[in-house]
């Protein structure tokens, strides 16, 4: 029986992994963690809950069944939206590819994925068949927390505040409607090219003050 998981701020369902340890892509060419993983909120606050990392260690070893992927197809037929990762990532070409066949069984169902698996090119023949399916949004993720990404490459980027965003960047509304998405689908919708999420948690503040220091330094 597949897992899935229904967060306030979501209010859709979503199908998760560890942060990190499935992540590949959260890591520096010199193996230390990109700036927007550093302040990763999947490793703060509810995701330390025992029950929580229970389901997601479950699903780990869960994905590899063979009737997984009916069992995904089955529990999605009823949905409108899905989100895939709210925490972790598709580490594997052959969970990308069981996903893959999930996404074209379930038409009626808008997916979006979040990822840095863009990065490996073996991944890259798998995920152009995903976002070019009709229902399907992948976003590539910019390590950056300052703002900045790279236009045609990146679907989102951490923006330190809502008023920061940068031009072409579409702010995300739930940090000015008390934290939840309500009826937003901006994450899903092809024609917004990059969202910004204003970064949150203390986390995440002191990456940015770190980051800030940083360039100060580099411009002085």
């Amino acid at each position: 029986m597949v897992k899935l998981s229904k967060t306030s701020k979501l209010g859709t369902k979503s199908w998760s992994l560890q942060a990190l340890e499935t992540c590949p892509g959260s890591k520096a060419a010199d193996g230390s963690l990109v700036p927007a993983c550093s302040g990763c909120y999947a490793t703060t606050g509810m995701y330390h809950f025992g029950a929580v990392k229970a389901v997601r260690a479950d699903n780990k070893a869960d994905w590899k069944r063979e009737s997984w992927t009916n069992d995904m197809v089955k529990a999605l037929s009823k949905d409108s939206h899905f989100r895939w990762y709210d925490s972790g990532d598709m580490y594997s070409l052959e969970l990308a590819e069981k996903m893959l066949a999930i996404m074209e069984a379930t038409p009626n169902t808008k997916h979006w994925l979040p990822t840095r698996m863009y990065k490996f090119p073996k991944f890259q023949a798998v995920l152009a068949k995903m976002q070019a399916l009709p229902n399907v949004m992948v976003r590539y993720s910019s390590d950056a927390v300052d703002g900045s990404f790279t236009a045609g490459v990146h679907g989102s980027t951490i923006i330190p505040s809502a008023d920061t965003a940068p031009a072409g960047v579409t702010v995300c509304q739930a940090y000015s409607q008390g934290g939840k998405c309500l009826d937003c689908r901006a994450c899903y919708d092809k024609q917004v090219a990059v969202i910004g999420y204003p970064a949150h948690g203390r986390k995440m503040a002191k990456v940015i003050r770190i980051a800030v220091a940083s360039e100060a330094m580099a411009v002085a």
